[in-house]
């Protein structure tokens, strides 16, 4: 953890030792009474936190905020819902480098038993954001929703980003070429056997660009992190 990150009721009362930021901050930092380490609020400022007191209860903690949250990240991402253990890669690593929203959407090739994994019904998603922004020294949790049509996530989607989705079969360009015309994106990926040629209609009718990344067929996770650190990197980032 580059950062720990808190909710407001854990300065309320102490945090129990069994707790895995207690550890860390015992065990790994190795903090004692009246130490102070770099942590953050949930979509909140970023400060330190001063350990007053360690007792059997737990650890006693002070929050002093520093720095604001910043302004949400310019990228959001469209992902065919993939199998769980590679969403779980997906929502650490997209969250690390930086993004505003990541809406897992339902295809027509992907398997609709994805969507009833524990990993979103019993909220284990949002410990994954979590450690992503821990490893960012972030506090802003990306937006994130879940088992949603493509239909209905294009169509909440605001009007002014750019707007691309990564295909090997029938992309114009390359991501790296493709005019960008606004100072935030949206990518689009696909389930992990790829678009339908609906879905493809769908995508152009709604203004995406179809591009690639290179002739290599790359893994989901990999071709996320890839595509966010072009468009990242086209925007200046």
């Amino acid at each position: 953890m580059n950062l720990i990150l808190f909710e407001p009721g854990d300065f309320e009362r102490p945090l129990p030792l069994d707790d895995p930021r207690a550890v860390h901050i015992r065990k790994v930092l190795r903090r004692a009474e009246g130490d102070t380490f770099d942590g953050g609020m949930i979509d909140g400022p970023r400060g330190k936190v001063l350990l007053e007191a360690l007792t059997n209860e737990g650890i006693r903690l002070a929050f002093q905020p520093l720095e604001s949250p910043g302004e949400p990240e310019p990228v959001t991402l469209l992902i065919g819902l993939p199998r769980p253990q590679t969403a779980r890669k997906i929502l650490q690593e997209a969250t690390a480098m930086g993004v505003a929203g990541i809406h897992f959407h339902l295809t027509a090739r992907g398997d609709p038993g994805y969507a009833r994994s524990s990993l979103w019904s019993s909220g284990e998603y949002r410990r994954h954001l979590i450690t992503g922004c821990e490893q960012a020294f972030a506090t802003r949790l990306p937006v994130l929703t879940h088992g949603r049509s493509l239909e209905d996530v294009i169509e909440d989607l605001p009007d002014g980003p750019a707007r691309f989705a990564l295909d090997n079969y029938e992309a114009d360009c390359r991501l790296y070429d493709a005019p960008l015309t606004s100072r935030s994106a949206t990518l689009a990926i696909g389930s992990e056997r790829g678009w339908t040629a609906a879905e493809r209609d769908k995508l152009r009718q709604s203004g995406f660009l179809l591009t690639d990344l290179g002739p290599r067929v790359l893994r989901t996770e990999t071709a996320t992190v890839a595509g966010l650190a072009i468009l990242r990197a086209r925007l200046g980032l």
